[in-house]
């Protein structure tokens, strides 16, 4: 199910959301002031987590030019992370169609149709990781979508509209946070200090790929194919599929 702004009264619901957008901007601001670059993710993830409690996690990814340079900015849990890595691995799921869409894309029941139907693998992937329903905000800016706020439930059902207002803003909000700590941040050499932590685990999975490339003498897209399929083969994510393969535990060629 897709859910945009329309949807909550269009001129009215904007005059009513002022204030909550400010007091959404303020709680943002004031859980990373002052912080140094590196731990602004782990603050803005414990901000957002407090303004959404009716979550029972969430994760915010962001993405590069290409579909396979987006990373995780922060993750709340074990299964907000895997929940991530799933849509990734898999290349379907709510993420990716918010994404595609650039509006909010809803999956209140991972067990039933038309979640089932709409997503076969990653319903049944993300139930086993313990979410029962899982919901995606874009964070757009003009006609891109930077990334996504992912958020999770162990309950199946949909939020209420006052849940789902509240969570856009908060994908507004951080998505201007964003911007702001990309402008700001990026040192002489274009590195961003803050997101290194998090480019870590996408950059195994590039290490990945080039060792495949090499092996089997064949392009990056199929490489990262090779290794989406055995990472869907064996249950895993593809970041653990590549830890392996760099630390030569794993050989794809034996495919």
């Amino acid at each position: 199910m897709a859910v945009t702004g329309d949807a909550f009264g269009g001129d009215d619901y904007e005059g009513e959301t002022d204030a909550k957008r400010a007091r959404i901007a303020r709680e943002l601001i004031t859980g990373v002031r002052g912080l140094p670059p590196a731990d602004v993710p782990e603050a803005l993830c414990q901000a957002c987590v407090g303004l959404l409690p009716w979550a029972s996690g969430l994760s915010v990814s962001v993405f590069g030019q290409e579909p396979d340079t987006g990373v995780v900015l922060f993750a709340s849990d074990t299964v907000a992370t895997r929940i991530a890595e799933i849509q990734y691995t898999l290349g379907e799921g709510p993420c990716s169609e918010a994404v595609r869409l650039r509006a909010a894309m809803f999956a209140p029941d991972l067990t039933r149709d038309p979640d089932t139907r709409r997503w076969p693998l990653f319903c049944d992937q993300a139930a086993k990781a313990g979410a029962q329903a899982v919901f995606s905000m874009p964070l757009t800016v003009a006609s891109t979508s930077l990334g996504t706020l992912d958020l999770y439930r162990r309950e199946a059902g949909s939020p209420s509209d006052d849940q789902v207002g509240t969570a856009l803003l908060v994908a507004d909000a951080v998505t201007l946070a964003v911007i702001a700590l990309d402008q700001a941040s990026a040192g002489a050499n274009g590195v961003v200090p803050w997101l290194q932590g998090a480019e870590a685990d996408r950059e195994e999975v590039h290490q990945a790929t080039g060792m495949i490339m090499v092996q089997l003498g064949v392009g990056a897209e199929e490489a990262v194919l090779l290794l989406r399929a055995r990472a869907f083969a064996q249950g895993r994510t593809t970041t653990e599929i590549a830890r392996a393969v760099i630390a030569r535990t794993m050989d794809i060629r034996h495919d």
